[in-house]
């Protein structure tokens, strides 16, 4: 039996890079996953994959997670789709680049909504159900969200970004303190420098390139699926007596 057997997770940002990842190893361990994304192509590839793996074992649901109303919808439909709830993966992000002088107030709003307010949204619409369930059954449910390398130091031209993730790792503290005596453990995640379809481009730059090499222990760029290990590790019983703890996954970039 794998260590997700009979389990149900739901993975945010699952078409790609990371998300999907995450959803193949649960698959593989033997459960079951909803993917939500906002480009229902994206989602419908990658549960064609994972239903190759294992048949039946992956669905999705087309959702914008920064807006209420589509989270409620996410909310409504997983009522409906699924008996259980035991894994919740806060995977939606991204950003750019930008000065805090260039920066406008949309652009700031934007990375905000996309990396933060998404993860409180799903967070608060979500865990009640696990808490519930985790009382009935009796066995722990698990929320991870995924922060960044970011959120522990700064880049000049992301700093939108930046505050954003390091909210996700306070946020994830706060809201373990809060769901942990309840059944429902939260942890976050800090991938480092990791190769996804979003970051693909400015890891063609050779100059960036050596840049990761010489600044990073391990000398290299992460892979997708190496961040999905350990999310993966997060959210499994391998780790029921950790919750309010964020791992780092940097390659030893903080190292240097």
């Amino acid at each position: 039996m794998g260590r997700f057997q009979d389990q149900i997770a739901v993975i945010t940002g699952g078409g790609s890079g990371i998300g999907e990842q995450t959803a193949r190893r649960i698959v593989l361990d033997g459960g079951s996953v909803f993917l939500i994304g906002r480009t229902e192509e994206k989602l419908k590839g990658t549960c064609n994959l994972l239903n190759e793996i294992r048949p039946n074992s992956a669905d999705y649901i087309v959702a914008d997670v920064t807006q209420e109303e589509e989270v409620q919808h996410v909310k409504e439909e997983l009522e409906e789709r699924t008996p259980l709830l035991h894994v919740v993966v806060n995977n939606a992000g991204g950003s750019s680049q930008s000065t805090i002088m260039d920066l406008s107030l949309d652009e700031w709003q934007r990375v905000q909504d996309v990396n933060l307010t998404s993860v409180f949204l799903v967070s608060k619409c979500l865990s009640p159900r696990m808490v519930k369930e985790a009382e009935r059954d009796g066995n722990n449910r698990a929320i991870v969200n995924v922060a960044s390398l970011s959120g522990h130091k700064a880049g000049a031209e992301i700093p939108h970004y930046s505050a954003a993730k390091a909210s996700v790792i306070h946020f994830t503290k706060a809201l373990a303190a809060e769901l942990s005596p309840k059944g429902v453990r939260v942890n976050s995640v800090s991938p480092g420098f990791t190769r996804t379809p979003l970051t693909e481009e400015g890891l063609e730059n050779e100059r960036f390139k050596e840049t990761i090499r010489r600044k990073t222990a391990l000398q290299r760029v992460g892979d997708a699926d190496e961040i999905a290990n350990v999310i993966a590790f997060a959210a499994s019983k391998e780790a029921s007596y950790m919750t309010g703890s964020d791992l780092l996954v940097d390659g030893g970039w903080l190292l240097t």
